[in-house]
């Protein structure tokens, strides 16, 4: 049975590396870009809910930018902290700034993607930058992505930032969520005018309004949890030319302050992004198990069959996660050797993530729980 398992693992990883290799010299870094200097309006829509401790520091890097001709609607979700109060502060040292503040959230929408729709309301901008409270901007970050963006002639461009991290745990907890997000929903692909897969990036989401209006704005994903992922999702599928990048560099976010910080968050669209089904829930159980954790176990069978094609499956999935996080991060593909204790920890946050969702009868996010009933029927 191993030997049958692992010679299809082999086979797997063969075409993951092939398809990997072609698809990651596809994404180009932001870096490289020129700037544009003049142009349109462009529209920075940022949400934020309790996000007191962030929120000035990001806005603060975005008012620097090379880039001038900008408007920034900042909105205010329903935060219990001095959120709103410090957006209100911003807004007065700088014209640019809009803040609207959401007291109650409508029925049938969860609170971030209604604070973002809200925010396109007031937006008047060509181009629309939906970003989160957290980011971290270099100053020419804007300009350069205006520039690849109107260069392509593009409908929609997301940007892979720096997902900073402090300590090595969760370091490597990053870098295998990107490694396995890489060949399970393979980002580069949106870069092929022929394909239908897409991706969006929650760090960096720019869509012309023209696009996004005749897409249906939020509304189309207005109880996706995951809606930064679904928006470049649908909207490729849809036929809007899209790309993805990488900005290492240029925008930076700290996803998680701690390893237990990013089991809680996950828990918002983890059972989401496996479609609130019990049966994706075993099988993405199944197979980060047999892929990442189970060879490293057999490499010291008795059996000298088993325990080479074990060898073949460390190979081949090392070369694919070094291409990988030397690409997506500035992380050293050393982490490498904790793979198997890091799909560990992985396997455990999908089991906590689904567990709660059903033991809550739903997601608990930022301080609202939103019924899993009413997030399926939405699916």
């Amino acid at each position: 049975m191993l030997t049958i398992l692992f010679s299809m693992g082999i086979l797997v990883w063969t075409i993951f590396l092939i398809d990997g290799l072609i698809g990651l010299r596809k994404i180009e870094a932001l870096e490289a870009e020129k700037s544009l200097e003049n142009g349109p309006l462009l529209s920075v829509i940022v949400a934020a809910r309790n996000e007191a401790g962030q929120i000035k520091s990001s806005i603060l890097s975005q008012l620097e930018q090379t880039y001038k001709n900008v408007e920034w609607i900042l909105v205010d979700d329903r935060s219990t902290d001095s959120t709103g109060l410090l957006m209100d502060e911003l807004q007065q040292e700088d014209p640019r700034i809009t803040v609207i503040h959401i007291e109650e959230l409508p029925e049938g929408w969860l609170g971030k993607n209604n604070a973002l729709y809200r925010g396109f309301l007031q937006a008047s901008g060509k181009w629309l930058l939906f970003t989160d409270a957290d980011v971290k901007f270099e100053k020419e970050a804007f300009a350069k992505a205006l520039h690849y963006f109107e260069r392509h002639g593009l409908d929609h461009l997301t940007a892979a930032p720096n997902l900073s991290a402090k300590k090595f745990w969760l370091k490597s907890f990053v870098a295998f969520f990107l490694f396995g997000f890489s060949y399970f929903k393979r980002p580069w692909a949106a870069n092929n005018p022929k394909s239908k897969i897409g991706t969006g990036i929650g760090a960096f989401n720019l869509i012309s309004k023209k696009a996004y209006e005749s897409f249906g704005t939020h509304e189309r994903v207005k109880m996706r949890p995951d809606d930064d992922l679904q928006l470049g999702m649908r909207m490729k599928q849809a036929g809007y030319r899209q790309r993805i990048v990488t900005a290492l560099k240029l925008i930076e976010v700290e996803w998680y302050g701690s390893l237990r910080e990013a089991f809680i968050g996950l828990e918002k669209n983890t059972f989401a992004g496996l479609h609130y089904r019990i049966s994706m829930v075993l099988f993405a159980i199944f197979g980060v198990f047999i892929t990442n954790v189970l060879p490293f176990i057999t490499l010291f069978s008795s059996d000298k069959i088993v325990a080479l094609l074990s060898l073949g499956n460390i190979v081949l999935s090392g070369i694919h996660y070094v291409l990988v996080i030397k690409k997506m991060t500035v992380f050293s593909p050393v982490m490498f050797l904790v793979l198997p204790v890091t799909a560990l920890l992985f396997i455990y946050s999908i089991i906590r993530a689904s567990w709660l969702t059903y033991k809550r009868g739903g997601i608990m996010w930022r301080g609202t729980i939103y019924k899993l009933s009413e997030l399926r029927e939405k699916e």
